[in-house]
């Protein structure tokens, strides 16, 4: 069975495009049909809730521009559509998997570039070497972090591209393609040593089927379990605790390492370590930034070391930046360190076509 959600991209949008949109509120269709009225666009109203609209290609770009400015905020996160093409008269059971919230399907024709770039493969994988705290001219691991590339070959700041994915309901494939392109690009470059995967888990929504494919492309690579580390990322927005010791089981079945990110900068993270137990954990990175001249500092990391090391976690120091920065995690006891002062994420591979 293939995971639907991150294996394809559904093309919304067509030579004339039928909306039909599904009203939560009292007087959505009456926006709607005024909105289509002034527009110049046919419609029809179905039921008291139930409108289509058909919009040619050539005047998408005004009725997605008006449509956030026809409906209000609660209006744009709970009326649904559906798109189709314009011949077609009725939804089929396939059209109701690809329903979303109107917000949602805005936000995807904003990311038309998104899509565009995935279906391209203009990605690639960069690396940042994580090094031994006792010995630091020894490379532990490298950390794979995803790149995207814009239609002049220019990097687009990764930040941007998983927002937009996100408000776009495209995390699903986006971050399939970055779990793919980690073990591809370090194959590629024949990186030796440990990677670690970043991975958020709100883009995996049935560890059975969304990982089982990168877990495929690592063993057909040639990597071992024991060379891949899957670092979870977001940990601040898990929400569903079970889901995530799920995902994390999967993962540990299969023989893979597994790391939590950006610890001590919540509480969350914090009550985490005891649900997951991970194998390693990485000190957020505003608590390294000068911990050589701040005592609050150096004592909230000291004893994230200590509680670590006492359940059996490893412990990376992410960050540094310095020597300062560097000599005062390892006095601490930080097992591996990681950072500018070490090696900036950089491209070990052509692009990824």
């Amino acid at each position: 069975m293939q995971c639907t959600e991150c294996e394809t991209i559904d093309d919304y949008f067509f030579a004339t495009t039928k909306f039909w949109f599904f009203g939560a509120l009292e007087g959505t269709t009456e926006k709607l049909s005024s909105l289509a009225t002034e527009t110049e666009l046919d419609f029809t109203v179905h039921s008291p809730k139930i409108i289509t609209i058909n919009v040619p290609r050539s005047s998408l770009d005004a009725f997605l521009v008006n449509l956030p400015g026809t409906l209000e905020g609660p209006e744009l996160g709970e009326t649904k559509v559906i798109t189709t093409s314009v011949e077609q008269d009725t939804i089929t059971p396939e059209d109701v998997n690809r329903v979303a919230l109107v917000d949602v399907l805005v936000h995807r024709y904003k990311g038309v570039w998104l899509i565009e770039a995935l279906e391209k493969n203009s990605y690639e994988s960069w690396y940042q070497p994580i090094v031994h705290a006792e010995n630091d001219t020894n490379v532990f691991a490298h950390e794979a972090l995803f790149r995207l590339r814009d239609d002049t070959g220019g990097i687009i700041p990764p930040h941007a591209v998983f927002t937009e994915a996100e408000h776009a309901g495209l995390l699903f494939p986006l971050d399939l393609a970055a779990r793919r392109s980690a073990v591809t690009c370090a194959s590629e470059a024949n990186l030796k040593g440990k990677i670690f995967i970043n991975f958020n888990p709100s883009a995996i929504y049935d560890p059975a089927y969304c990982l089982r494919t990168t877990q495929r492309a690592i063993y057909e690579l040639g990597y071992k379990p024991e060379d891949i580390i899957f670092e979870v990322t977001e940990t601040h927005q898990a929400k569903d605790i079970n889901h995530l010791k799920g995902i994390i089981a999967f993962y540990r079945q299969a023989g893979f390492g597994v790391a939590l990110d950006d610890i001590g900068s919540g509480w969350s993270g914090l009550n985490l370590l005891d649900k997951l137990r991970p194998d390693y954990i990485k000190i957020d990175m505003d608590l390294i930034h000068g911990i050589e001249q701040d005592i609050f500092k150096e004592t909230i990391v000291k004893y994230l070391i200590q509680i670590a090391h006492t359940l059996g976690i490893k412990v990376i120091a992410e960050g540094i930046e310095t020597y300062k920065e560097a000599a005062t995690v390892k006095e601490l006891g930080a097992d591996y360190l990681q950072g500018f002062f070490y090696g900036k994420p950089q491209s070990l591979t052509p692009i990824h076509k």
